[in-house]
């Protein structure tokens, strides 16, 4: 049996992962940060299977500044294969919290790659990057080989995470990857992320709750896809003969206009009855059009997306209308 460990285990991606490992008789180990609440509703369902829970899935507490915990954590599991999902993840957020930011999703990276460094055992490593790191790209769509020029504290630490792992990779043989993921979506997502914000705005909508949503610039650009989709493609990239970096993304370019167009008409709505926009909402800095070529992951590892934007926008808005009841 495999053995994984999974740092963000909590979040959108580690819920979505830990799954797929489970389904594939994994043992998953998990670290969590000791908070006030203890809540986790994304694993819910795994904590409360007596079949799962202290059987084949672990809960571990340690904050990822703690690295004295976290090296006695790795010698105790041994994991074979390392995922590094945790970290700020909000874009808009990174400006108010840039310190924290570049601290949790930069350095955290570091520190893990240099612990890993030293044990006798080391497991497959693997990161998430981001499409931010291209912030203003000069080339569409964007590749592995496109300059990084991040406009946000965000995609600045994501960008060194990015080049770090390759350094570990190529200076000390580690088998150390990065997926470049671009906006990925799913049920679980913050309702903080504009895209949860919109279906559940629709769903109080098409209810009678609710009649405005104030939104920030709508035309921006990006390349969504499915979250258990790329959770799938991250767990290929660790059974690869090779380590690599990969674009993991749609190849889909979709405005946030279009995006909500779909989502409102799914349910009967016009967008342009109910959407205002609010400058609160707008970034000091905001890349215009992101979208990935993701033919490398299909060539490496045989993986391409299946759920694409407008696909993504009905799914959320029949869920978070469900979930209105």
């Amino acid at each position: 049996m495999k053995i994984a460990f999974i740092t963000g285990i909590t979040g959108q991606d580690g819920s979505f992962l830990a799954d797929l490992l489970l389904s594939k008789d994994y043992e998953v180990h998990g670290v969590l940060r000791r908070s006030s609440t203890i809540d986790r509703p994304r694993i819910d369902h795994l904590t409360r299977d007596p079949a799962i829970y202290n059987e084949r899935l672990f809960l571990h507490y340690c904050d990822l500044d703690d690295i004295t915990t976290l090296r006695r954590l790795l010698h105790q599991v041994e994991p074979d294969e390392f995922y590094h999902l945790a970290g700020q993840s909000h874009v808009g957020v990174s400006f108010e919290i840039p310190e924290s930011t570049c601290d949790f999703t930069a350095m955290a990276t570091l520190r893990i790659l240099e612990v890993l460094r030293d044990l006798d055992k080391k497991p497959r490593f693997l990161t998430t990057g981001s499409s931010e790191i291209f912030g203003s790209p000069t080339e569409s769509p964007q590749s592995l080989a496109t300059a990084m020029l991040p406009r946000s504290p965000y995609g600045v630490a994501k960008a060194f995470a990015v080049n770090i792992t390759r350094v570990y990779r190529e200076a000390f043989g580690m088998f150390a990857c990065t997926a470049v993921c671009y906006n990925h979506e799913s049920e679980r997502r913050s309702p903080s992320f504009v895209t949860r914000k919109i279906s559940r705005a629709v769903a109080a909508i098409a209810d009678g709750r609710q009649d405005k949503l104030a939104l920030g610039n709508l035309d921006v650009w990006r390349d969504w896809g499915y979250a258990p989709e790329f959770v799938e493609a991250m767990w290929r990239m660790l059974q690869a003969k090779n380590a690599q970096d990969l674009m993991i993304c749609t190849g889909e370019s979709t405005s946030l206009e279009q995006f909500l167009d779909v989502a409102f008409r799914h349910a009967g709505l016009n967008w342009r009855d109910h959407v205002e926009t609010d400058p609160r909402f707008v970034r000091p800095s905001e890349p215009a059009r992101l979208v990935g070529d993701p033919s490398g992951a299909e060539v490496a590892i045989g993986w391409r997306a299946k759920t694409k934007a407008a696909d993504v926008a009905r799914l959320l808005v029949d869920i978070d209308r469900q979930q209105l009841g």
